[in-house]
């Protein structure tokens, strides 16, 4: 009979048992309902911004016209 390394068996063959997941831990669709909540809220966050709103707030579909801004001339100050 051949003996491991201070007369323990060598693992010959992994158990056929799965480790145990919680029903209560994190899942993928978690992560990904936080992060297109997060990336939806960067977005707003930062629609003042003249670069986002011209670039990606005006082209939505529906809610694009809301963040067209025209300045009066009255209010230019050049």
């Amino acid at each position: 009979m051949v003996q491991g390394h201070h007369g323990i068996m060598p693992v010959t063959q992994r158990p056929d048992y799965k480790a145990y997941k919680s029903p209560y831990g994190p899942n993928a669709y978690t992560a990904a309902g936080f992060g297109a909540v997060a990336g939806i809220f960067a977005l707003f966050f930062f629609s003042d911004v003249p670069k986002v709103r011209k670039d990606i707030m005006q082209k939505m579909p529906v809610i694009g016209e809301y963040f067209v801004k025209e300045v009066p001339p009255s209010d230019n100050p050049f």
